[in-house]
């Protein structure tokens, strides 16, 4: 390698050394190479096969996101891990882009986001590369605070919950302050000008000349102390060339305050008869906007209530078996396997699984259900529900961070902490917006200059136009309303894992399920068996539970426990094999058996037409019709059924009153599957899919461009989960598939479906409100600031007011998201 294409030293801070998945041989290093190469702000690469390692360097300035993307794209994918950061001094949608560039600009980081609302930001990044020094450091480059949050950082909710509370207090003191100091100056000035007795009493006692000097030493201590924090980050910011809401308030309050003290100290300076002061503007001005931050701040934190409510949940000790004796330890001191004893009205501590005694327990957390569920020896028992009579023992399971209140705590924050892709056109309106504020303020002041009647009136109308334009309100429309509305989804059992897909899910428009074990109960039973004359029912059904022992699906399950239940002695079979979507076969007491689907056998060429007719007759039962085959030959039909949710024929009909159609993908023959469509209403049915054909299924569906939602809880779901534009994985499912869906209903009943639509719909709803509000707020009162109401009317906006105003936007975009709070959950069978 030429010196010239050499990389840079190791010191440099733009030359990264990148983990690379997926590469095992030459060919696959020198396409990562060229993928590189060719990305955008990368100057030069090497990779190296036997550390699995791309060495970059970036352009200076460049971030490492078009790289990484290009690694992605070629199917190398980089190894990447994620830190948050706690974001102090943001303000405004303007200060959240500025935060998010500093971040994805620092070497290493792929993507950052940050959230105002919970002043969080989420960073992903190349593992082992921009350490959070540098994170830090880049953040208080562009002039902010941060610092780490996670499981990196013991106690970090408590901090970031305090530092919250710490924000709040020291927002109601300023406010406090500023309003007590303030109050004089609008009294007086207001009154004097509204009532000419008042203003010659004023005159009269203290005198114009000695009441400036007060009003100026006033204005001056509201400016500079409580509003102090204005100048701290919008000063900075200005000299930056990046104004945020800070400087608007800066440039509004600084420019009344300026004029004002030239007018008082060195009236000489300017145009006769334009001495007017405007200190009562000034210290309004900060007055209120500290006031409605305060406010917007108080919302913040009932917005965020739900994990304060979540995490009040675990419980603080746990009383541990050890050596016969019960021993109170911390909750983090419990481990896999220890005995835990629990009393009646206590809180469980952990996952496990009952060992000793029997309860009931109050399992509303999970299941939404109020009425207490019976537990004995053997059953799981989830952390954060209560015992509610009996006393018990059990072993300790799951513990930290792998319980199930852990989980769903971490899926409630990463929902809340997500960004919409409504946000980023958002996040790009607000970029430009501060600065265009500005130049419409210059325009402003220009236009009155030249035209109005005198420089005061071209000032005020000018400081008008910055403090009525605030962002703040854009910046906290969508995160305020996607906080609560996961919070709220997450009290009725709906839990989004991922942000986006409370977007997706409101625009869904085919709603397909599966139908074992999320339309049924996922509990089948043998209800019937028919055989050919001339072989024994109790011989044919001990050969196929023998066999079907060695199945873990629910419909072998069924056949195993009627076998037992009817006292057969079960065989262990030679061979096993299982068809998944198919049947299986095996070897049991040297005879082959083979337990299938019609479809299945009759691919392998068998004749089942003398089984047909109970077989038919079978399906159109809703019962699911398997046969049996012995050596060959067809000898018996029986069939398995799984009952209905109580609740699975309301959704149905509750999603085609809110205009969904519905599509039930079974592996079940035809006719079972039809006649259990029939029942529940369901639009469409595709039948005799096997596991691996779910996802074609799928596509096919999703082909005219519809947003399609699928529901399953199995194993055999997770491809489809993931595979949907939002998969809903039923709670009580296996964890493959709840880990690959988009959107978890714990207590696996379907009316979590319609919740989760509803609470998608309305907090769309909700955002656009807001953000109907926060553009068209700016939109209708800047020219109103600017004055174009004046040549008609005669009508001015008074500063004060612009500030009161823009107060007001911000506390009324977060009202207006804590009424999803309030949502009730669906009743089944009502319309929307």
């Amino acid at each position: 390698m030429s010196a010239a294409a050499s990389p840079a030293p190791a010191t440099s801070p733009d030359l990264l050394e990148v983990p690379v998945q997926g590469m095992t041989c030459g060919g696959c290093a020198g396409r990562v190479e060229r993928a590189l190469k060719a990305a955008p702000g990368v100057a030069e690469a090497s990779v190296n096969l036997a550390t699995k390692k791309a060495t970059v360097q970036l352009v200076p300035g460049h971030g490492a996101g078009p790289a990484m993307a290009a690694l992605k794209a070629a199917g190398y994918p980089p190894l990447e891990d994620q830190v948050e950061l706690s974001i102090s001094g943001m303000t405004c949608a303007g200060c959240v882009g500025r935060v998010e560039r500093a971040l994805a600009a620092t070497p290493g980081v792929i993507e950052a986001s940050v959230n105002l609302a919970i002043h969080k930001a989420t960073v992903t990044r190349v593992a082992g590369t921009a350490d959070m020094a540098h994170l830090v450091r880049a953040v208080e480059e562009a002039g902010y605070g941060a610092a780490q949050l996670g499981e990196q950082a013991p106690g970090s909710e408590d901090r970031l919950r305090l530092e919250q509370d710490r924000e709040q207090a020291g927002l109601a003191r300023s406010a406090l302050v500023a309003a007590i100091l303030t109050l004089p100056l609008f009294v007086i000035e207001m009154g004097s000008h509204a009532i000419p007795a008042f203003h010659h009493f004023v005159t009269g006692t203290l005198g114009m000349g000695p009441w400036r000097l007060i009003s100026l030493v006033l204005a001056s201590v509201v400016l500079f102390g409580p509003g102090l924090r204005f100048w701290r980050v919008g000063v900075p910011n200005l000299l930056r060339l990046a104004p945020d809401m800070n400087s608007l308030v800066v440039l509004g309050a600084g420019s009344a305050w300026l004029y004002s003290t030239v007018a008082t100290l060195v009236p000489q300076w300017l145009p006769e008869g334009t001495d007017h002061i405007y200190f009562e503007a000034a210290a309004v001005i900060v007055s209120l906007i500290l006031i409605g931050r305060w406010f917007e701040a108080r919302s913040r934190g009932r917005a965020g209530q739900a994990i304060r409510e979540l995490m009040a949940l675990q419980a603080k000790t746990a009383r541990v078996v050890r050596d016969d004796r019960e021993v109170e330890v911390a909750i983090d001191q419990v481990r896999p396997g220890d005995i835990l004893s629990v009393r009646p009205g206590e809180r469980l501590p952990v996952d496990g699984v009952i060992t000793q005694g029997q309860s009931h327990l109050d399992e509303a957390l999970l299941t939404g259900e109020a009425v207490p569920v019976r537990k004995g020896i053997g059953d799981p028992v989830t952390g954060g529900t209560i015992n509610t009579t009996g006393a018990f023992q059990f072993r300790a399971e799951k513990v930290g961070a792998d319980t199930a209140l852990a989980r769903i705590v971490r899926m409630v924050e990463a929902a809340q902490g997500a960004k919409l892709p409504i946000q980023a056109r958002v996040d790009q309106v607000t970029l430009w917006f501060v600065p265009a504020v500005m130049f419409a303020a210059l325009l402003t002041f220009i236009g009155w200059l030249v035209f109005g009647p005198s420089l005061g009136v071209a000032l005020v109308n000018a400081v008008a136009v910055l403090i009525i334009a605030c962002p703040c309100a854009m910046g906290l429309a969508t995160p305020t309303s996607i906080m609560v509305g996961t919070g709220r989804a997450a009290e009725l059992g709906v839990l989004f894992r991922k942000g986006d897909a409370l977007q997706s899910l409101s625009r869904a428009s085919i709603i397909a399920f599966d139908k074992t074990g999320t339309l049924t109960e996922g509990k089948p039973e043998l209800v019937a068996l028919h055989v050919r004359e001339g072989w024994d029912e109790k011989d044919i059904l001990g050969l196929a539970a023998s066999l079907e022992a060695r199945s873990e699906h629910p419909i072998g399950k069924a056949i195993t426990r009627a076998a037992r239940e009817r006292g057969l002695e079960l065989m262990a079979p030679d061979q096993f094999t299982a068809l998944p979507g198919k049947g299986i076969e095996g070897t049991v007491s040297g005879r082959r058996v083979l337990v299938g689907s019609r479809r299945h056998l009759t691919e392998q060429g068998l004749d089942l037409s003398p089984l047909s007719a109970w077989a038919d007759e079978l399906a159109r039962q809703a019962r699911s019709p398997l046969f049996v085959v012995v050596d060959g030959e067809p000898v018996a039909v029986l069939a398995v059924a799984d009952r209905l949710k109580p609740t699975s024929a309301g959704v149905i009909r509750h999603l085609h009153q809110m205009g969904l159609k519905t599509v039930m993908i079974s592996g079940d023959s035809r006719a079972t599957a039809e006649a259990v469509a029939r029942q529940l209403g369901i639009d469409e049915v595709r039948a005799e899919i096997l596991p691996e054909g779910k996802v074609a299924e799928l596509e096919r569906l999703k082909a005219d461009g519809r947003l399609l939602a699928f529901v399953g809880d199995g194993i055999n779901d997770a491809p489809a989960l993931a595979s949907a534009d939002v998969g809903l994985a039923v709670g009580h499912g296996a964890d493959v598939a709840i880990e690959s869906a988009d959107v978890v209903l714990t207590g696996g009943d379907l009316t979590g479906v319609a919740n989760a639509l509803r609470l998608s719909r309305d907090t769309m709803r909700n955002i656009t409100q807001n953000l109907v509000w926060a553009f068209g707020y700016n939109i209708i009162l800047i020219p109103v600031a600017a004055g174009l109401l004046y040549p008609v009317w005669g009508l001015l906006l008074s500063p004060m007011l612009a500030a009161g105003a823009m107060a007001l936007s911000s506390v009324s975009v977060v009202t207006n998201a804590l009424r999803l709070k309030t949502v009730r959950p669906v009743e089944i069978g009502e319309a929307r």
